[in-house]
């Protein structure tokens, strides 16, 4: 054969083989392309938002500080998120929603604001804000118009109610039983013993401030609840979560989510933010 044949030869197996090839991934089915694309999207997601918003302010609740964040922060942070954490007084409600504007105020672009317990209620307040584009709860309270989140716990006991301590300037503390049976029964013995040592004295003013706007009315909602929780009810987290019609999940946990199921938190909350245009 010459070296002319041969070439040709060479050239129609190669068209032949190129057809082949064509022809076998025309022939992919439909559902397994959908699968793949699926994939692709639950990797994008894991690794960083991609698109949607990047600022996220977290708000935490009562007898806390910022640091209940501390585990969910980094994670959020490797998501490509600018995170914030509040750090509020305490003192009164008007207080911790005026902290919580002023976060929202120093960031450019919009904000999903995450509140945990008496976080709820703030981030309730502080949602109406123009920047605020979706709200996010995790095991908090989520009062309408005209509750408070005394109200609420009233109405719904649980036990950690027999835990409460008030002072003589009208300041709210856990026992260190309250803490470890009743608010963080998940964690370990150091990291309980810390929540003892740093809890925020908490003003009953705080929790007894009746809501005026409800922004979950009128923003996009997400709420995690806490199977477990014994400060408040999982089913009155769940009637919060039914009655804003949030996208939901429900973690085996505590009333602390943040700090004993972080990963679960983290992903919830990057997935919010994903989900905003």
């Amino acid at each position: 054969m010459n070296v002319r044949s041969t070439i040709a030869t060479w050239v129609r197996a190669v068209f032949v083989a190129s057809f082949a090839v064509i022809a076998v991934l025309a022939l992919v089915s439909p559902g397994a392309r959908a699968q793949e694309s699926r994939e692709q999207s639950d990797r994008n997601d894991h690794d960083g938002p991609g698109r949607g918003l990047k600022n996220v302010v977290l708000v935490h609740g009562a007898w806390a500080d910022g640091s209940s964040w501390s585990k969910v922060i980094p994670l959020l942070e490797a998501r490509g998120l600018h995170v914030v954490a509040v750090q509020n007084s305490l003192t009164s409600l008007a207080a911790d929603v005026a902290t919580t504007k002023r976060a929202i105020a120093r960031l450019d672009g919009p904000v999903l604001l995450v509140g945990h317990s008496y976080g709820g209620a703030v981030i309730t307040q502080a949602g109406d804000d123009p920047k605020v584009a979706g709200l996010v709860y995790v095991a908090a309270f989520a009062p309408d118009l005209g509750e408070s989140v005394l109200d609420l716990l009233t109405a719904n006991p649980t036990p950690i109610a027999s835990e409460l301590v008030l002072d003589q300037f009208g300041f709210i503390t856990l026992t260190a039983k309250g803490i470890r049976e009743d608010f963080a029964q998940d964690l370990s013995d150091t990291e309980q013993a810390l929540i003892i040592a740093t809890q925020g004295p908490t003003s009953v003013a705080a929790g007894g401030t009746k809501i005026t706007t409800a922004a979950w009315t009128f923003k996009p909602t997400w709420y995690a609840v806490a199977k477990r929780d014994r400060t408040i009810s999982p089913d009155l987290e769940r009637l919060f979560a039914q009655r804003m019609n949030a996208t939901t999940i429900e973690l085996s946990s505590s009333h602390v989510p943040m700090l004993s199921r972080p990963s679960e938190v983290a992903a919830f909350i990057g997935r919010a933010a994903a989900k905003i245009q």
